[in-house]
């Protein structure tokens, strides 16, 4: 058997953080409304999968709630879609966002949140409160409409 020395003890992964945002800060889409998150949402989303399986992504804000970018956090099932609210902030986190707006498919074309919608709104909401990320909304996408949950009032205060 080899020994351990002193320094092989002491070996560990180094991690490193980048950002760059491609989009210069005059080009980039502020969002103001639940309309323009979901137009912004609307073209981002794949249509083929839109009535299939339920997705879940974020849109990632500045100070100004100026679009620094979109991500596509997770994908489920017909019926559901786990999110892991680890990933949500570790993205926010790496673009520098300082709110975001949470968005996720119904494929069954049910625009109303379930429980397990609220629950998860509140949950991020909490964890946004410790980060100092605000989190602005959260839509429901249909592929005719969507729900809003601060146009609605039922965002967590």
């Amino acid at each position: 058997m080899q020994q351990l020395t002193l320094q092989s003890l002491f070996k560990v992964s180094e991690v490193e953080i980048s950002y760059r945002n491609k989009i210069p800060y005059s080009e980039r889409i502020q969002i103001v409304t639940s309309v323009t998150a979901h137009e912004i949402l609307k073209q981002s989303w794949d249509e083929n999968k839109l009535e299939l399986v339920e997705q879940f992504k974020i849109l990632l804000l500045d100070n100004q709630r100026n679009c620094l970018g979109i991500s596509d956090i997770a994908t489920g099932g017909m019926s559901a879609c786990i999110v892991d609210p680890k990933i949500v902030f570790v993205t926010a986190l790496k673009a520098k966002a300082t709110a975001i707006i949470l968005a996720h498919n119904h494929p069954s074309g049910n625009l109303h949140p379930s429980e397990a919608d609220r629950t998860l709104t509140r949950k991020l909401s909490q964890g946004g409160k410790l980060l100092d990320i605000a989190v602005l909304d959260h839509l429901v996408v249909t592929s005719r409409n969507y729900y809003s949950f601060a146009d609605q009032g039922l965002m967590p205060g």
